[in-house]
């Protein structure tokens, strides 16, 4: 296992990283877009992106790479993120000052914002980027939000834990893997598989489709709509539920939705790495 290179988005100490760790030696890659191309050009053996974060919701533009490109769903994770205020040796977050830290992270930490009116939010592009460039800049009034492991990598203290505002804080992300590349990910238990597909512009077409799975009792765990970029005002409909491709029951439900809708994907039966 730790000889299969994974992708990732992002810089060392990034959440992104963290999971990447569970399949194999990271390899940081600068966007999105990146990470799946390096798949797409077995480059690496698996990237791993986030899908969906318990707060901030699903990260939409990844939903659209996953039909973009030959890829498939080897396996999903879940890990908890657990921001910190990192800051280089002597910082303090009493003293007036900036901190650095992505977007998401500095939205799901307002409550520290509120009672810390000296600290002004500045936008970067990255978690783990944000401790990297306050531990090269050597401003003691900077600081960052990111995970432990930033601070470690980087030389910085940690001088406050939990600054979610919320302590539920999790993101899921999938390890994908070229389509035509056997997984070797070993996920036992149950499976779960991943959809994405389109439907005609009729009445009652989404309960139809939704009705090929209700009436082989298959357990439906997320439904989504997205934009179709092909056409204005079409929509792709993406579709979690409990079961894998090889099973009969779901295969058949597969194959009756395939009768009505113009295009069905099957982005992957996989299991979960913990």
């Amino acid at each position: 296992m730790t000889n299969r290179v994974v992708a990732y988005q992002g810089e060392p100490g990034a959440y992104s990283e963290i999971a990447a760790l569970r399949f194999g030696t990271p390899q940081p890659f600068e966007s999105f877009d990146e990470a799946f191309a390096a798949v797409e050009q077995q480059t690496v053996d698996m990237a791993v992106i986030p899908i969906e974060n318990s707060l901030g919701g699903s990260i939409h533009h990844n939903y659209d790479l996953l039909i973009q490109h030959p890829v498939t769903i080897a396996a999903e994770t879940f890990v908890k993120v657990e921001h910190c205020l990192l800051g280089l040796p002597g910082a303090s977050a009493d003293l007036p000052g900036r901190v650095l830290s992505h977007p998401q992270a500095l939205a799901q930490c307002r409550n520290f914002f509120a009672t810390h009116p000296a600290l002004k939010a500045e936008v970067a592009y990255d978690t783990a980027g944000s401790a990297k460039i306050i531990a090269e800049a050597g401003d003691p009034s900077a600081l960052a939000i990111a995970s432990k492991r930033a601070g470690e990598l980087y030389g910085l203290d940690i001088l406050q834990k939990n600054l979610a505002d919320e302590e539920w804080n999790i993101t899921r992300f999938f390890a994908i893997t070229h389509k035509d590349r056997q997984p070797d990910t070993a996920t036992p238990g149950l499976k779960k598989t991943s959809i994405v597909f389109t439907l005609p512009n009729e009445q009652g077409s989404l309960f139809k489709a939704l009705a090929t799975f209700a009436l082989r009792s298959i357990d439906l765990r997320k439904i989504e709509s997205r934009p179709f970029r092909k056409k204005a005002f079409e929509y792709l409909f993406y579709v979690d539920f409990m079961g894998d491709m090889d099973e009969e029951n779901v295969a058949n439900a597969v194959n009756h939705l395939r009768e009505f809708a113009p295009m069905v994907k099957v982005l992957g039966s996989y299991g979960i790495i913990e």
